[in-house]
């Protein structure tokens, strides 16, 4: 499903009502978390946390004019949705934040390889998604991106 607009915020305001509060909150906790480099941005249509051609000039290898996306939250038809690459990169990341999930949330994880869906706002944990986000460097994940890239 494409976000409703062009912008960031754009996509932050036309989210539906049911949702606004907690996707914005997910969006500003993102945000706070991201190590240097990352930035905001619109990424595939959609609200992405990417590395910017200034820091990566090659962008995205499947369409070198998108930046290098990273991360990622999508209001779809049945849930909120966040996505994050270093989770689908890096086993050891996964499988920390696998173990941490029960610690924040009592829902089953619902996840695919890099996206975790949350059919309810309130599910949302956003103090592990904090601390998710400040896990990986820029230059880490340029390093894992290369390196799967050369595969």
């Amino acid at each position: 499903m494409k976000a409703n607009g062009t912008t960031v915020e754009e996509i932050l305001a036309n989210v539906p009502q049911e949702r606004l509060e907690a996707f914005n909150k997910l969006h500003e906790v993102i945000v706070k978390n991201l190590p240097k480099g990352f930035e905001a941005a619109i990424s595939y249509g959609g609200l992405g946390y990417v590395v910017p051609h200034t820091l990566y000039p090659a962008g995205y290898h499947c369409k070198p004019i998108e930046p290098l996306p990273f991360a990622g939250i999508a209001s779809q038809k049945n849930s909120i949705n966040f996505y994050h690459m270093g989770i689908y990169s890096k086993p050891e990341l996964y499988d920390w934040f696998v173990n941490e999930y029960p610690k924040y949330s009592t829902r089953k994880l619902d996840m695919g390889k890099s996206c975790v869906r949350f059919k309810k706002a309130d599910d949302i944990p956003f103090d592990l998604i904090a601390q998710l986000m400040q896990k990986m460097t820029v230059e880490e994940w340029i390093a894992i991106y290369e390196s799967n890239l050369k595969k």
